[in-house]
């Protein structure tokens, strides 16, 4: 593991802090132009693209690149399988007339750009200054997630990619898709258009905070084609960052039923729901009509995204319906099941066996564990850590992602300064977080991948909303899932946090900026 860093009030504003940073005798910098070379090769070229759109996007001049050997100008980008280090791993080296990039694998490469970013200047110039800088680098975390609900309110693909670019800046690596909902089916499904035709649109949105003062009355809806969704991808995989799409069963089916009411226990009618919340009509889980249906979706869907991982939800699914439903009961007769929540284990386990097949891994939400655990299920513990601390146990992998620390969704001010769906979780309780639960014994720590932030919209209906309430805290969290452990330093990343805030606005982004005197002092 590389060390911590030394004198963190010293160092340059890069987030998440590397865990080597050290500094020639000779201070100086390397001065970024328009005559500066880009060294790269075909390995490196999704690192060379990504930078030189940036540097056009944001400071109004690109780079050539081209074989540049020789130059006294350039930024050199190497793959060097000697490297070492674990995946994402590199180096970043600052001299006199060269910046050169390092890694043993591409990604690495892309992180030390990520890096360099972050040391250019905060405002527009037609000079970039990089100080004479060496950082060694590698990820703590193999899994460092960002989720997006386009269920609730809808995000076009442009705004999708550039919640993309924000995951892959913050050396992100994986964005988890909420693509079906209660209040709209977000997908393409050739075999099955009403999906999209009828379950992508609902007739009103509730007003205010739930219950609400009223509906508005106004259509609201959209969905994404398929050629749009291999568009995101490509888009996504050039930046490294792994789409997992999310296709939710046996609950949250409103959309899906109202569009095909043979699904549903009792064949409707049903309607794409206006408000929030959780209801009771879900897919029929005695039909095998509706394990068909779900099959075809999941025939459609696996093509569309090269991720190893199918995120099939399995929350709050109510068991209302299944206990007046003779097709249910039968179903839990005939495979000698004890009850409604062995019922949703034997629909979660029957799906996975199929995705199984397919050469796919089924992510669930904690709730799959009621009932028993589909055999090879990888598991999002969203109630708080037990569910993620019992899978562990369990030797089944494990993504945390607690309503406690990582809901971006809940308010990140006291006074909450905008509508949201409640809670509190300030800037300095995420930056806290320590994803390995301590109940869990060496050996099972190493079932914990990770973690994710989860943006629920019932309360976000825009881009910048969105922007809103995940910075800062999407900073924060990158650095809890990248930095080493033990440089984690409170005050140090207030120090660095306030360079970001110009960032975030030299991107054009919004940000909340809770009063530091409001943290919470909560976490592990």
């Amino acid at each position: 593991m590389l060390g911590s860093v030394k004198a963190v009030f010293a160092q340059p504003a890069i987030i998440p802090q590397p865990a080597e940073i050290s500094f020639p005798a000779n201070s100086g910098s390397f001065i970024i132009n328009q005559k500066t070379l880009l060294e790269n090769s075909s390995a490196t070229q999704n690192s060379a693209d990504f930078f030189n759109d940036y540097l056009i996007q944001v400071y109004g001049f690109g780079l050539k690149s081209l074989p540049a050997k020789g130059s006294k100008n350039k930024i050199k980008l190497d793959i060097s399988k000697d490297s070492g280090g674990k995946e994402g791993s590199y180096s970043l080296n600052v001299s006199k007339g060269l910046i050169h990039i390092q890694a043993a694998d591409p990604s690495g490469v892309f992180y030390g750009i990520q890096s360099l970013i972050q040391l250019l200047p905060t405002e527009k110039k037609a000079q970039l200054n990089v100080p004479f800088i060496s950082v060694k680098d590698e990820p703590r975390f193999a899994y460092r997630g960002m989720h997006l609900d386009v269920g609730r309110h809808f995000f076009p693909v442009s705004f999708v990619k550039k919640y993309i670019d924000y995951i892959a800046l913050h050396k992100m690596n994986y964005f988890h898709w909420h693509l079906t909902d209660d209040q709209g089916w977000r997908i393409e499904i050739k075999k099955y258009p009403q999906l999209t035709q009828v379950g992508g649109y609902r007739n009103g949105t509730i007003i205010g905070k739930y219950p609400g003062t009223g509906n508005d009355g106004i259509r609201y809806g959209g969905f994404y084609t398929q050629e749009e969704v291999k568009g995101v991808v490509q888009y996504a995989a050039k930046r490294y960052v792994t789409i997992i799409p999310e296709i939710e069963m046996p609950g949250h089916a409103s959309a899906a039923l109202t569009a095909y009411p043979n699904l549903g226990c009792t064949g409707g009618p049903y309607h794409v729901q206006q408000t929030w919340g959780v209801f009771k009509d879900v897919f029929c889980a005695g039909n095998d009509s509706v394990f068909n249906f779900l099959q075809d979706v999941i025939d459609e869907v696996i093509p569309l995204f090269p991720a190893k991982y199918v995120h099939v939800g399995g929350d709050e699914c109510p068991k209302d319906s299944w206990k007046t439903c003779p097709k249910c009961q039968k179903r839990i007769k005939e495979n000698n099941l004890k009850d409604e929540h062995e019922l949703q284990s034997y629909f979660i386990q029957r799906m996975e066996k199929y995705i199984n097949s397919k050469g796919k891994t089924v992510i669930g939400w904690d709730e799959i564990l009621e009932g028993g655990l589909a055999p090879n299920a990888l598991v999002m513990s969203w109630r708080g850590e037990a569910g993620g601390i019992e899978a562990a146990k369990q030797h089944h992998q494990v993504i945390m992602t607690p309503t406690t620390y990582v809901y971006f969704d809940y308010a990140q001010s006291k006074p909450d300064d905008s509508l949201t769906i409640g809670g509190y979780i300030p800037l300095e309780k995420v930056y806290n977080y320590e994803p390995i639960p301590k109940e869990l014994a060496a050996d099972e720590q190493q079932y914990i991948l990770g973690a994710q932030a989860n943006l629920w919209t019932e309360y976000i209906p825009g881009p910048s909303k969105v922007e809103y309430m995940i910075f800062p805290r999407m900073t924060a969290l990158s650095e809890v899932l990248w930095s080493p452990k033990t440089s984690k330093n409170w005050e140090s990343f207030q120090s660095r946090l306030q360079t970001q805030y110009k960032r975030y606005k030299l991107w054009g982004a919004s940000s909340g900026k809770p009063p530091v005197s409001e943290a919470s002092n909560s976490g592990r």
